[in-house]
């Protein structure tokens, strides 16, 4: 997938486009040097990565977003992007390595994106309100909603892109965990799915 085809599926305006090409072009350079994403998906770069994150933006809640597990950035540096503006609120950006905190940081300081970048673990920081918990490739879904348990305040949802096995482990989180579940099918992936929980708490 281009950037042509990617934006004809996102719309974006030319200002937008330039900050998302930055990214793109900051990621190859920096992926010379460390590890950010699996070197066979660079060249399906728009697809595999821009278009994946980019897919959640229509269902993010107003406020913050809280971004588990950030590593180069998908999906909460893409979201951020795409949010940008004066009135934006921040997407928090949580990542315990701390040569990928530095990757995101300049990304950040490149295209203004309104984020910003917790190099910590997610236990260690104090919680906060947020509308939206986003978290992509990073663990199970049973582990992510015990990581993102201090988050879960009434009203935040949580999006997390899941590939084939997000069902089992759906009916694994089901055993601790009551939420009101929606699968969205991924436009980046065929075997892929959004988990759209609303309501998340113990039970």
């Amino acid at each position: 997938m281009t950037f042509s085809e990617f934006s004809s599926l996102v719309a974006v305006s030319r200002e937008t486009g330039e900050r998302l090409r930055a990214y793109a072009d900051l990621l190859v350079k920096w992926q010379a040097r460390i590890n950010l994403v699996g070197p066979a998906t660079l060249p399906d770069l728009w697809r595999r990565h821009m278009l994946d994150s980019a897919q959640l933006l229509p269902l993010l809640r107003p406020g913050p977003v809280l971004d588990l597990g950030s590593g180069a950035g998908f999906p909460g540096l893409i979201l951020a992007i795409l949010r940008a503006g004066s009135e934006a609120d921040p997407v928090h950006l949580v990542e315990s390595d701390s040569r990928k905190c530095a990757f995101l940081r300049e990304v950040v300081r490149v295209t203004g994106a309104p984020a910003v970048v917790h190099n910590q673990r997610l236990e260690q920081m104090e919680p906060f309100s947020v509308g939206t918990i986003t978290a992509r490739a990073l663990a199970s879904l049973p582990r992510l909603l015990e990581m993102a348990e201090s988050f879960l305040f009434p009203g935040t949802e949580c999006l997390f892109l899941k590939g084939k096995g997000g069902e089992d482990e759906l009916t694994k989180a089901s055993k601790d965990w009551m939420m009101l579940v929606e699968r969205i099918p991924s436009l980046a992936d065929p075997s892929g799915l959004i988990l759209h929980l609303r309501e998340v708490h113990r039970g």
